[in-house]
Order: C-alpha cells, then sequence, then structure tokens
C-alpha cells in the first residue's frame, strides 16, 4: 500500500504534496485546538486587542504606554507557553514527515530550486499558510 502511494505522489507531485500539506495542517490545528484552553487563547487575545487600542489612545504618555507594552507582554509570553505544548508534539512527526516527503519529491519534476528552496516545499508552504486560515476559522481555533 505503501509503494502505491509513492507511486501516485511521484505521478502526481503537485497534487499530492497540496493534499499532504493540506491534511498536516488539518493534524496540527486538530492537535492544537484539543491541546490547549481554547477559552483562555481567546482571552488572551481580546486583552491584546484591548491593549493596542490604549496604545493608540495613549501616544502622548510615554508612563501610560509602559505599562500597557508590559501587560502585552505578560499576554503574549502566557499565549506562547499554551503554544508551546502542541508543537512539541508535533514537532518530531513533523521532521520525520518532511525526511520521507523530501526522498520521495527528489525524483519529480519539483526538484528544481525556485529562489533557494524546491519547488516541492513552495506548494507545501504556501497551501500549509492558506489552509491553517481557513482551518483555524472554520475550528474556531484561537
Amino acid at each position: 500500500m505503501l509503494d502505491s502511494i509513492k507511486n501516485l505522489m511521484i505521478a502526481y507531485p503537485a497534487i499530492s504534496i497540496i493534499l499532504f500539506s493540506f491534511l498536516v495542517t488539518l493534524a496540527m490545528t486538530l492537535v492544537t485546538k484539543y491541546l490547549t484552553n481554547q477559552s483562555r487563547m481567546k482571552e488572551l487575545k481580546e486583552i491584546q486587542k484591548a491593549c493596542q487600542i490604549k496604545l493608540k489612545d495613549n501616544k502622548g504618555n510615554p508612563e501610560k504606554m509602559a505599562e500597557i507594552n508590559k501587560e502585552m507582554m505578560t499576554c503574549s509570553m502566557e499565549l506562547m507557553k499554551h503554544s508551546f505544548k502542541p508543537m512539541l508534539i508535533t514537532f518530531l512527526p513533523l521532521i520525520l514527515f518532511f525526511w520521507w516527503i523530501r526522498g520521495i519529491y527528489s525524483t519529480t519534476s519539483l526538484t528544481e530550486n525556485f529562489l533557494i528552496f524546491p519547488i516541492w516545499l513552495w506548494y507545501y508552504l504556501v497551501t500549509g499558510i492558506v489552509s491553517s486560515i481557513v482551518l483555524r476559522k472554520i475550528l474556531k481555533v484561537y
């Protein structure tokens, strides 16, 4: 079965990399959704938005701006702490996945370099970014 998947990937490299990118992004989004406290993440993002508005309103007051920046930094640190757990869980599987697909796509027409990276990696990145934006909106992941 793995050989038939590999043959399909080689026969249709662009379609397969787009499909794999979407599936990996979906898996990572679901891991993030279920391993983080979504209500707290939403709350922290709302606090950050409110702080940005306060910063605009207090442009002439350096003391108040420093206080608001400190609050924003605290929120950012907590957001980063929450997002670290899913990253730890998905990091090793992603490294193994990229090692596997790099070997497969090295025999296809997508191995040519565009700028610094091979074309297949650009397909993966663009699809991943678009998929992430759409999936996070649909699944309400913060």
